[in-house]
């Protein structure tokens, strides 16, 4: 007999999608052990299938998400590698419905004896604080991804690139698509303890100022957009000026990177309104 999320066309087309970015960022290198976790809001898929939620245990949160109420979720587990993933999808994550106060949730995607050797990622808390402000502010964006791009963690090992406003600038300047399609740059998060309610709102911060990509401090990058392939194309771009940066900087010479006269350019022949 098939789950709801393999007879349901939408959810198992999201869920094969999650499981190629997996592979992806494992063949990267971006996914180390159990690195990174992907969150997607399948709400407007679910059809009107009717789930007995006392035969699935509740999971209290510290915080309430009241956007969130009623819609499911599918998340990545805490503990599990993007290359498992990638293979089985559904045995290393699962598919969540919030309560209706927001402040709990069941996993309706596992038979309930394996209920309880399973949790979502540890970064749930970023995830639903992020498609707690995307739902509440009526954004188009569905997904959330993050994972460890290794030239942009490297970067902000370094002080200089501790600071959006130089790290956005040497990453538009060492490649045109960079300013064309992150034309918003990234935001920083200075070094939080993950999986905590503090990187959370320190990361709620910068999709509130309209950012799509957030960069983590010696951790890594969240990004948003209405697929997961949206989201990772966003590091992705980035990843490449990183990684031009410092291919520059292996032959001794630091980077010319584009002027703003260039930047400017850019602007006025992509980024028109």
């Amino acid at each position: 007999m098939k789950e709801f999320f393999q007879e349901n066309k939408k959810i198992a087309k999201t869920i094969t999608e999650v499981a190629g970015l997996a592979n992806y960022l494992w063949q990267k290198g971006w996914a180390e052990r159990n690195a990174g976790n992907i969150s997607v809001n399948l709400s407007e898929m679910m059809t009107d299938t009717q789930f007995e939620l006392d035969h699935y245990p509740m999971f209290q949160l510290e915080r309430s998400f009241e956007a969130l109420a009623n819609l499911y979720f599918f998340v990545t587990g805490t503990g599990k590698r993007m290359r498992d993933l990638a293979i089985s999808p559904m045995k290393n994550a699962c598919i969540i419905k919030m309560n209706k106060k927001g402040n709990a949730y069941h996993i309706i995607s596992m038979k309930k004896r394996n209920l309880y050797n399973f949790r979502p990622t540890s970064e749930l808390p970023t995830h639903l604080a992020v498609h707690n402000l995307l739902v509440s502010t009526g954004s188009k964006n569905k997904a959330v991804v993050h994972t460890h791009p290794n030239e942009l963690v490297a970067m902000t090992q370094i002080p200089r690139f501790q600071t959006a406003e130089m790290l956005n600038k040497t990453l538009w300047g060492m490649h045109p698509e960079a300013f064309v399609f992150v034309p918003r740059g990234v935001f920083m998060v200075p070094y939080i303890l993950p999986g905590s309610h503090k990187i959370a709102d320190a990361t709620i911060e910068g999709f509130k100022n309209g950012h799509e990509v957030v960069i983590w401090e010696k951790h890594g990058a969240f990004a948003i957009g209405e697929t997961v392939s949206d989201a990772f194309d966003m590091i992705d771009i980035l990843s490449k000026s990183a990684q031009i940066w410092f291919m520059s900087m292996q032959t001794g010479n630091e980077p010319e990177g584009l002027n703003d006269e260039q930047l400017m350019e850019l602007k006025e022949a992509f980024l028109k309104k």
